[in-house]
């Protein structure tokens, strides 16, 4: 064999282990970015079912739009910072604000992020927003919370498109309504309504 050919063989060589590294690096980071999704995913969820933050959010969800409308507790509530219980205002909006800001560059993927959680981030936006406004607008800061309101506005969204998540290809469990008819019968008054 002339040098050429051998030049031009060890030229080929040099090119395929130089493709099957960047090929192998290309998977590997692949990996890396599944990997961190998954980091990210299940500190967002332990985040979510921790007790602080649960008390947090049923706070903010429940209680807080009841507060909304009672003048004295407005007052109380627009005092900035936010002191006491209201402290929770600040504890939920940041978290998806986080939360918000993983979705948006990538590091979560929306779908993922939007079947887990969107019920959820609607309804402590919903509850928040008089908040929100207000704040942004005293504070002339409209990019507050905006990670939050865009998760919120791709959860609106999402479930638009999806009303269930369920796979339209698969049948459903049968329901058991014992619990439901139970409950109907000892509170025939309320209209079959639970608190």
């Amino acid at each position: 064999m002339s040098a050429e050919w051998l030049t031009a063989i060890g030229t080929i060589g040099t090119f395929v282990v130089i493709a099957a590294s960047a090929l192998a690096a290309l998977m590997q980071l692949r990996h890396m970015r599944g990997s961190n999704q998954i980091i990210a995913l299940t500190e967002c969820r332990e985040t979510l079912e921790s007790p602080e933050f649960r008390e947090a959010q049923r706070f903010v969800s429940y209680e807080l739009p009841q507060r909304l409308t009672d003048p004295q507790e407005c007052l109380k509530i627009v005092q900035l910072p936010f002191s006491g219980e209201y402290q929770a205002i600040g504890t939920v909006a940041n978290f998806f604000e986080s939360m918000g800001l993983f979705v948006k560059t990538g590091i979560i993927d929306k779908n993922i992020a939007c079947d887990f959680w969107s019920y959820v981030v609607e309804r402590n936006w919903n509850a928040l927003l008089p908040v929100t406004t207000f704040v942004r607008e005293k504070l002339d800061a409209q990019a507050l919370w905006e990670n939050f309101e865009y998760m919120a506005a791709l959860s609106a969204e999402y479930t638009k498109r999806h009303p269930s998540s369920y796979p339209s290809d698969m049948h459903h469990m049968p329901a058991d309504r014992s619990l439901l008819e139970f409950i109907e019968k000892q509170a025939p008054t309320s209209g079959g309504q639970v608190a």
